[in-house]
């Protein structure tokens, strides 16, 4: 009676997964429904929650923090229900330190930004990465503030045209 029970609850498991693959309803249709001028207003939007473009990093760091997540998460998710569009990430770094150590921060950051985004769901292909070391600073001061602005990786989008 046990083996019963048990046959009994594969087979259902198996007709379940048989129909779920030979299904003619495509569960991801709505994915790339949105017009490319939808995807824009979205990505325009001064105040939605891809407004936010930048993720900063503590000194001397390229672990995303609890608190940037919430930021990587929403391109994140962004990104997996638009496969057409594509991202540069840019890694930046403050004054202190060498041009190749920054460069290589930079880079680092870029990547872990990147790994976060892919272990959400993000297409590799859809993500380029790239350092600027300390070349391209926000904040030009020498206070904390300047650094902490200085220290981030920017988002930076580009909408692939479908053919």
């Amino acid at each position: 009676m046990h083996f019963e029970k048990i046959f009994l609850g594969l087979a259902v498991v198996a007709a379940s997964v048989s129909l779920t693959a030979c299904s003619t309803v495509d569960l991801d249709k709505d994915k790339d429904s949105a017009s490319e001028e939808n995807v824009e207003a979205m990505l325009n939007s001064k105040d939605g929650v891809l407004s936010k473009r930048e993720i900063h990093f503590d000194f001397d760091s390229y672990t995303v923090s609890p608190q940037e997540m919430p930021t990587v998460n929403n391109h994140a998710q962004f990104l997996a229900r638009h496969k057409n569009v594509t991202i540069r990430l840019e890694g930046n770094t403050d004054e202190r330190g060498g041009r190749e150590y920054n460069l290589a921060l930079g880079q680092k950051r870029s990547e872990a930004v990147k790994q976060r985004m892919t272990l959400l769901g993000v297409s590799p292909d859809q993500i380029e990465t790239i350092s600027f070391g300390k070349e391209k600073p926000r904040a030009l001061g020498h206070s904390e503030e300047d650094y902490y602005q200085n220290r981030r990786v920017d988002i930076n989008y580009q909408i692939k045209n479908k053919q």
